[in-house]
């Protein structure tokens, strides 16, 4: 894929108009108390897998509707903290899969979660271990999640994922040898997605680490990309032709660019300008939104969706040292 977005000197700079509910506030704050009417019931069982230098622990949490939310924790073998510690979420389609498989800010020093996605698990890596339950009602959808639940937006699948990570957030502040007062969020793609919908609801944090991040801008991003899980939607909408307002309306309760604009936790963001998954503009635009003045954007020029892979995480580690340590 070549560069097919804004080109780079128009995309530092755009900011387009966003499309938000008036009560976006408001749905956010009655989804998140009516989700916290549970007990967060949160559980950190530990676990021998043979890592020597990391202790490992097999994390169950209640989510939305109190249902309960898989993980892994980990942290430094014989730490006692209170330790920072980076919660992560995983790219569309991934599960939690293996613990071993994500040691990479335990073996730095960090305390670690990193949270199973909801129905998802079956798409690649390793699977996942958490159902999606929908107790309050669904409505025909395209294979996928994109438009699970898509005609409500408190049907919408990712209303139930979003309170999941917030509520992964609560888990983890829970532990005593956590400081709750140096949390960061991350992940790639749906993951980076999640982290700006954490930054956003989680209103101290301190750091949001979005890697090329998805569920930005819904609508440009089907205008100009025909590539999944965006093409979803699109797929949907030459359907239900008669939807297509009401789908965009219930994207808007979920589109990380009003996440981005109540965001106040220092940030660093990936891009890829030849990314066609998740176009350079809605990722910029996400960026030049956010709120917290204390944020950078790492740029890959020649990278599609996998962004900077390992120089990107070398990043990411000399920004945790600088907002965590």
């Amino acid at each position: 894929m070549a560069f097919f977005d804004l080109p780079q000197d128009q995309l530092a700079t755009f900011q387009p108009k966003r499309t938000e509910p008036t009560d976006f506030d408001a749905f956010w704050s009655g989804t998140l108390s009516a989700a916290r009417e549970h007990p967060l019931a949160a559980r950190f069982d530990p676990m021998d897998i043979g890592l020597q230098l990391i202790e490992t622990y097999d994390v169950t949490f209640n989510g939305y509707g109190g249902q309960p939310i898989k993980a892994w924790f980990l942290k430094p073998r014989g730490a006692t903290g209170p330790l920072p510690c980076v919660v992560e979420y995983n790219g569309y389609g991934g599960g939690r899969g293996f613990a071993f498989e994500r040691m990479l800010y335990a073996a730095a020093g960090y305390a670690y979660l990193f949270m199973d996605t909801r129905g998802q698990g079956s798409a690649w890596g390793s699977g996942g271990h958490t159902p999606d339950i929908a107790p309050d009602g669904d409505s025909p959808q395209h294979p996928g999640f994109m438009t699970r639940g898509v005609l409500d937006p408190r049907t919408y699948y990712y209303r139930r994922l979003f309170t999941d990570a917030v509520r992964a957030v609560e888990a983890v502040r829970s532990r005593a040898d956590v400081d709750g007062a140096r949390v960061a969020v991350t992940g790639g793609s749906q993951g980076g997605g999640i982290a700006l919908a954490t930054a956003g609801l989680v209103p101290d944090l301190a750091g949001c680490l979005p890697d090329v991040p998805f569920l930005c801008g819904y609508r440009r991003a089907t205008e100009i990309t025909d590539k999944h899980p965006y093409f979803e939607i699109s797929l949907y909408c030459r359907i239900h032709r008669d939807q297509v307002d009401t789908v965009f309306n219930t994207l808007s309760y979920f589109d990380g660019w009003n996440f981005a604009a109540r965001a106040k936790a220092p940030a660093l963001f990936s891009v890829g300008l030849m990314d066609d998954i998740c176009p350079p503009s809605t990722v910029f635009a996400a960026f030049n939104h956010y709120a917290q003045e204390r944020k950078e954007i790492r740029v890959y020029p020649y990278n599609n969706h996998e962004g900077g892979q390992g120089f990107h995480d070398s990043a990411k580690l000399e920004f945790l040292k600088g907002i965590l340590r």
